[in-house]
């Protein structure tokens, strides 16, 4: 499973259509969506490009195996980073979490999203 975190109102935006894939400007602008491997690599995410973004943090939770586009590892030796070279289907999230943030804006922990 990868994870993909998106502010509350992307994904407001993203879910008002079914019929549209996920494509967020990375993919327009670097080739492809940006994805974590686990839950900490999440909310690092999370802590670096969105503390400052006011109201809830998402992470989709996606299946690549139910993904059309080619899924790469990408990054540092030390560090390879999921990158999908292509939109994502509505069929390959099969979940979506909420980032429990702190007063600080720092997320804590992913926790199912209602």
């Amino acid at each position: 499973m990868l994870l993909h975190v998106i502010p509350l109102d992307k994904w407001d935006e993203w879910s008002a259509d079914p019929a549209l894939p996920y494509a967020p400007p990375s993919l327009a602008a670097e080739g492809f969506v940006h994805c974590s491997a686990d839950e900490q690599a999440a909310l690092a995410v999370a802590d670096a490009r969105y503390r400052d973004v006011p109201g809830p943090l998402l992470a989709l939770v996606i299946d690549e195996s139910l993904l059309s586009a080619e899924v790469r590892w990408e990054g540092s030796e030390d560090r390879l980073f999921p990158h999908v070279y292509g939109p994502v289907e509505r069929a390959a999230v099969t979940a979506v979490l909420e980032a429990v943030r702190e007063a600080d804006g720092r997320a804590r922990e992913l926790a199912p999203w209602v």
